[in-house]
């Protein structure tokens, strides 16, 4: 199976991660409810200024497409970027689509 990636990065603001877990339990529901792949989890900045979350599945846009309702809806971020990657990330010649989600 090959492992593609949609990969988030988004400015936080905050210190307390309550919000944000509530966002990664959401992104996990919507993951599973579709069953496109798995939520790996997230890196924060130790200030809380920014972050970025982590998901894999055999196919990007299905699983871009199961979790971007939910990271539209999520107040606590802002300046959503995406990457989508078509095939393992550590390999410098696949495909990728970048764009920005929300301001």
């Amino acid at each position: 199976m090959e492992e593609h990636a949609v990969i988030v990065n988004f400015d936080y603001g905050s210190t307390d991660l309550g919000a944000l877990f509530e966002v990664e339990t959401r992104l996990e529901e919507a993951i599973a409810a579709a069953d496109v792949g798995d939520y790996d989890g997230n890196e924060i900045a130790v200030d809380g200024s920014d972050g970025t979350l982590f998901m894999y599945g055999p196919d990007a846009d299905a699983l871009f497409a199961a979790v971007r309702e939910t990271l539209l809806k999520s107040a606590c971020l802002s300046n959503v970027r995406v990457s989508l990657q078509y095939g393992p990330v550590d390999d410098d010649d696949v495909r990728r689509t970048e764009f920005a989600l929300k301001e």
